[in-house]
């Protein structure tokens, strides 16, 4: 891939914990770290049906360049593109420390 594909832009958002004393649930997303370019592909129904996965949802994947702070990313993490927000669902390593690709689906807000 090439940098010159980079054309949206995505926000990361990480839940923040919340402590009732009894136990630590996830809460509220916020906006985590800075707005980072990303490139959009959106996931044909045909390679979901290969997959065996079906989604009522918009399922996309997003490449984004491999630094320490998207190193950090992970499936209890969103992302914000375009106004729509997603959960991902999966992460892997495209080269070495070169790209991530971020597979995610839509969640209401």
């Amino acid at each position: 891939m090439r940098a010159g594909k980079l054309d949206r832009r995505v926000q990361f958002l990480r839940a923040s914990s919340e402590d009732d004393g009894y136990q630590v649930r996830p809460g509220a997303y916020s906006a985590h770290g800075s707005i980072v370019w990303a490139h959009r592909h959106q996931i044909s129904d045909g390679e979901r049906f290969r997959a065996d996965a079906v989604y009522r949802d918009v399922t996309a994947r997003f490449t984004v360049r491999w630094s320490p702070f998207s190193a950090g990313i992970t499936e209890q993490d969103r992302l914000t593109c375009d106004g729509q927000t997603f959960g991902i669902v999966g992460i892997k390593e495209l080269g070495r420390r070169d790209w991530l690709e971020i597979t995610a689906s839509k969640v209401d807000p």
